[in-house]
C-alpha cells in the first residue's frame, strides 16, 4: 500500500524526521508501567517506537485511509487499532477502566478539546504527553504575568505539572506547516480536590479571559444577572486582571463567587 495521503481537512502534517519522532515517544517513559494511547498515528512514524516498549499500546485514528495502512504495515497492532474519532469515545472502554498515558502528534486544530478530554478524565490520566503548536505550548506552559497565560493554562496547571520539552522546526513535517510546533509533558499532581465547585472554575475562569484587558470587577459582573451584594468588588483580587491571577487565587475568586451565587443573586 501507497503512503497515506495528508489531508487538509483533518490537519494532518505527517512527521518525516525519525529522530524527533524517537524522542517524542521516548516521552511516555516518564510514566512506565501502564498502557499507552497513541491519538492520531497516521503512517505510524511514533508508532513504531512505541510498540517497541514493554507495556500494552493502542492507537486512535479517524483517518481511514490511515487506518488501513496502519493494519497492514503494523501487524503487531491487530486488535489495537481503533478506528474513530477520540473526541467521541468513552475513553473507560478503552484499557478496561484502567489508567494510561496519552501521547500522540496532535491535529493543531483539536489539540485544546483533546486537552480539555484529557482534563475531565484526569483520573484515567496521569501523564499526557506529545507534540502540539508551538504558541499551544507555550500558553500551556506558561506562568502567571505572562501574556500567554490563560484559559488552557489555568486549567490544565490546577491538576497536572506541565513540562515544554523541546521545539520542532517546521521542515521536518509534510506538508510543512507555517508555525512552528513543541512537544511537552504534562503529569498529575497532587492535588485530588480544588478547594471549591470545579464547573464554577471553569466558569469563572473562561468569565474573564474571555475580557483579559479589563479588570475582574468589570469581567465578573455577566456572572451575576441580579447584581453582586455590596462590598464584593471592592475585595484587593477585584483590581486585577486574570493573567495576574495564581490558580490558588482563582480557587479563593471561584468561592467568593459561590456564595454569592448561593444567596440567589444569581
Amino acid at each position: 500500500m501507497k503512503n497515506v495521503r495528508p489531508k487538509k481537512n483533518l490537519g494532518q502534517h505527517f512527521l518525516t524526521d525519525l529522530s524527533v519522532a524517537k524522542a517524542i515517544a521516548d516521552t511516555v517513559d516518564a510514566c512506565p508501567d501502564i498502557p499507552v494511547l497513541e491519538v492520531g498515528p497516521g503512517m505510524g512514524v511514533l508508532t513504531q517506537y512505541l510498540i517497541d516498549k514493554p507495556r500494552e499500546l493502542r492507537v486512535v485514528e479517524i483517518d481511514r485511509e490511515s487506518v488501513d495502512y496502519l493494519h497492514e504495515h503494523f501487524p503487531q497492532l491487530d486488535g489495537k487499532v481503533i478506528g474513530g474519532d477520540f473526541l467521541r469515545m468513552d475513553l473507560r472502554q478503552l484499557f478496561e477502566g484502567r489508567q494510561f498515558v496519552l501521547t500522540g502528534n496532535y491535529p493543531y486544530d483539536i489539540s485544546t478539546q483533546i486537552f480539555f478530554k484529557m482534563i475531565d478524565n484526569k483520573d484515567l490520566i496521569p501523564c499526557c504527553t506529545g507534540m502540539i503548536q508551538r504558541e499551544v505550548a507555550e500558553r500551556i506552559a506558561s506562568e502567571p504575568g505572562n501574556k500567554a497565560y490563560g484559559i488552557l493554562s489555568v486549567l490544565i496547571q490546577a491538576w497536572y505539572r506541565v513540562e515544554y520539552l523541546f521545539t520542532v522546526d517546521e521542515h521536518v513535517f509534510n506538508p510543512p506547516p507555517k508555525v512552528k510546533s513543541a512537544v511537552i509533558r504534562m503529569t498529575r499532581n497532587e492535588v485530588v480536590d480544588l478547594g471549591c465547585d470545579e464547573r464554577l472554575f471553569r466558569r469563572v475562569v473562561k468569565t474573564v479571559f474571555n475580557q483579559r484587558r479589563k479588570m475582574l470587577r468589570v469581567s465578573l459582573r455577566q456572572i451575576f444577572s441580579k447584581g453582586a451584594p455590596d462590598g464584593f468588588f471592592e475585595h484587593e483580587l477585584m483590581t486585577r486582571r486574570p493573567e495576574q491571577l495564581s490558580i490558588p487565587q482563582f480557587v479563593e475568586l471561584t468561592n467568593r463567587v459561590a456564595e454569592v451565587l448561593s444567596m440567589g443573586e444569581s
